[in-house]
């Protein structure tokens, strides 16, 4: 995509934006402004909050092995769409109320078009011109988010936090910019519950903004951010808690943009420092020094589907053998044990230790590409508080440690004031 439409807009609520019924007369009032003021709109949403984990529940106790009856992954997607319907049809309904032309579209309608892995697809194509004339021709559509369909006509669901991917997808196939409102203002440059002179960023390129991701920020789903990226969308991150004036014109937004790197005149060293809880260190003690005995254990983690982060490989006490960590998400962890210990004569090590008291914390900035010194800085912070590491991972714009979680607060403070992120 090269320049968005500008009289198009995609408009994104979650599952806070659409609580209750108060909330989504908020947010109607939200997208009857932007009609007002002459935008052609579509409207994403996420199911009630919490309605996901309820149907998620029912299906888990329809499908019980000890019931006598397999969990079908396909029925699982007709379940756990429905909350997005739910909100879609009531949105739309509201917007009636208030005199705008509005109508709901499946993702069937549209269609959002994925794959046949259920649960868990991933969009192929959104074909966006029965749905581009409908909102030309000045109805607001309004898609329930997280759901698609196959070509052979099931219905599918993206997996947690898809409702931020279908919106990105719809803007791009209707060429526009996307909003996304949610419970925050914007892109901060750490949380602000842990660093309360945590500043909001006006731009955030695509690829600090992928990495914040995936890194422990909250604030948008990773494939959203990679679809954004790949296909040329402006995001915009709204806080859904603004209203309209008395004549239905909305106050200066603010937010965050993320955007390609080239809009952003003044590149910043550093963006933003995040932390991740969701981490696991696992070690493999005495392991075989062999050249394929690395090979062997990733690949068998590979196989399972188990990701895994930082890698660490040191000398062990006993000559010809090493040590070997890696970490991975704790909900992999107890996965990647047991099929460490299952595989252990075959893999050749003495012994398995897997903590899960361990936090990554991350330093993200598009600028460490041509500045120097930054991981001086990083780790100068961290040692002048005690801190020690266990384990780094770099990447062009961002560099990772992983620490004792007792100290990831006290790093994340240290690090936004080490790069002077409170005065962005």
């Amino acid at each position: 995509m090269t320049r968005p439409d500008a009289t198009r807009l995609v408009m994104k609520f979650g599952g806070t934006s659409m609580g209750d019924l108060e909330r989504i007369r908020r947010a109607a009032r939200i997208v009857a402004a932007e009609v007002q003021a002459g935008r052609k709109v579509a409207v994403v949403v996420s199911a009630m909050a919490g309605k996901t984990n309820e149907l998620v529940a029912w299906t888990d106790g329809a499908g019980r092995p000890a019931q006598g009856i397999p969990l079908s992954d396909d029925e699982y997607d007709v379940v756990v769409a429905s909350g997005e319907q739910v909100t879609a049809g009531l949105l739309a309904l509201t917007l009636r109320n208030l005199g705008v032309q509005a109508r709901s579209w499946m993702g069937w309608q549209i269609p959002i078009l994925t794959d046949d892995a259920h649960g868990r697809a991933r969009i192929e194509d959104v074909p966006g011109e029965v749905i581009g004339t409908a909102i030309d021709d000045g109805e607001v559509a309004v898609v329930p988010g997280f759901q698609g369909v196959t070509r052979d006509g099931r219905i599918t669901t993206l997996g947690r936090g898809g409702s931020d991917t279908s919106a990105v997808a719809v803007a791009a196939a209707l060429g526009c910019a996307c909003d996304i409102y949610t419970d925050v203002d914007g892109v901060y440059t750490t949380d602000p519950r842990i660093e309360q002179k945590a500043r909001r960023l006006e731009k955030v390129s695509y690829e600090e903004m992928l990495e914040m991701a995936s890194l422990g920020a909250k604030v948008l789903q990773t494939r959203s951010v990679e679809l954004a990226m790949a296909k040329q969308v402006p995001v915009r991150v709204l806080s859904s808690f603004i209203e309209p004036d008395a004549d239905g014109v909305l106050p200066d937004k603010g937010g965050t943009l993320i955007c390609d790197e080239e809009e952003i005149v003044e590149k910043r060293i550093v963006s933003g420092v995040t932390m991740s809880r969701d981490e696991a260190r696992i070690t493999l003690l005495g392991l075989a020094d062999r050249t394929d005995a690395p090979a062997d254990v990733f690949t068998r983690l590979a196989e399972a589907n188990v990701n895994v982060d930082m890698i660490v490989q040191s000398q062990s006490r006993t000559e010809g053998t090493v040590n070997l960590t890696f970490t991975t998400g704790r909900r992999d962890a107890a996965r990647a044990a047991e099929l460490m210990r299952a595989a252990q004569a075959e893999i050749g090590f003495d012994e398995i230790r897997v903590d899960e008291d361990v936090a990554k914390v991350s330093v993200i900035g598009v600028g460490m590409r041509s500045h120097a010194g930054v991981a001086q800085t990083m780790f100068r912070a961290l040692a002048d508080k005690g801190i020690k590491f266990q384990a780094i991972s770099t990447s062009e714009i961002k560099i990772s440690v992983l620490i004792d979680a007792a100290y990831a607060e006290l790093a994340v403070r240290a690090l936004h004031a080490a790069y002077g992120l409170e005065t962005v």
